[in-house]
């Protein structure tokens, strides 16, 4: 029997907004809606997987896409109902089954749950996510993420499952205040394999979120009433937080010197 610690977390709802998630968070006045991480990391990594379409051919890549978010969610279904303690499990197919029986070991070193699919976010990083399990693992209190896959993955491939597990992290020690000591990633291949991957390097991964989830460009979309629409972009924001800086200094100099004259 797998002990469980109650985090109380509240339910968040959830909207897809041109194809971006968004979760909406309880705020005094008003509804405040967040991005979602998964969103981020997609967005981040997205060029591998336009990538990876071209090469295979989109009606392979909508297959293999479709398969993998089958299996993927039925072994989570299962993973949940059997970390709760549920006798009966659900029903699904051969090889979500499979992948399941293989990782029940691995599961087995879970411990002390405060959370399965637990809603989080985070107001400072302006990011929200549900995370697939908040628990001790080895004894560790760790974010632990359930994968599948039909073979192990080369660790270079999965920072950013890594840098997902930090996002939820941080999101809950601003949330209550507790702090995890690892990133743990279980994944269940069709190989036969089930491969945990860890990591304790937490700044590392801070950091790498920053990067996420930081400004890539300036965009100014300028309509113009001769019928064109014209778009402006910089990429270079070192140089505007450096004219940033000059704008300030004068407007704090031209105060002080209104004050100075009055």
């Amino acid at each position: 029997m797998f002990n469980h610690v109650d985090l109380n977390l509240e339910p968040l709802k959830r909207e897809t907004i041109d194809s971006v998630r968004y979760y909406s968070i309880p705020e005094e006045e008003e509804l405040l809606k967040l991005v979602s991480i998964t969103s981020v990391t997609s967005h981040f990594n997205k060029e591998i997987f336009i990538n990876w379409r071209k090469k295979v051919g989109n009606e392979k890549a909508d297959k293999i896409t479709k398969a993998a978010t089958t299996r993927g969610t039925d072994m989570h279904t299962l993973t949940e109902h059997y970390l709760k303690n549920d006798e009966v499990l659900p029903k699904v197919p051969p090889i979500s089954d499979f992948l399941f029986k293989i990782a029940k070991g691995t599961l087995n070193k879970i411990d002390n749950i405060y959370a399965l699919e637990g809603p989080l976010y985070s107001k400072q990083l302006g990011i929200a996510g549900t995370v697939d399990c908040i628990a001790e693992y080895d004894g560790d209190l760790a974010i632990i993420d359930f994968k599948t896959s039909k073979k192990p993955k080369p660790r270079e491939w999965i920072e950013h499952y890594f840098v997902q597990a930090m996002a939820y992290g941080c999101m809950l020690y601003e949330m209550k205040n507790i702090s995890i000591k690892k990133l743990v990633i279980i994944m269940a291949c069709e190989n036969g394999e089930c491969v945990v991957y860890e990591e304790s390097d937490k700044a590392k991964y801070i950091k790498l979120l920053g990067e996420y989830i930081s400004i890539k460009k300036l965009v100014i979309i300028m309509a113009c009433e001769n019928g064109e629409c014209v778009v402006y972009e910089e990429s270079d924001k070192a140089k505007y937080i450096k004219l940033l800086g000059e704008y300030i200094r004068k407007f704090v100099g031209d105060k002080l010197e209104l004050y100075g004259n009055e």
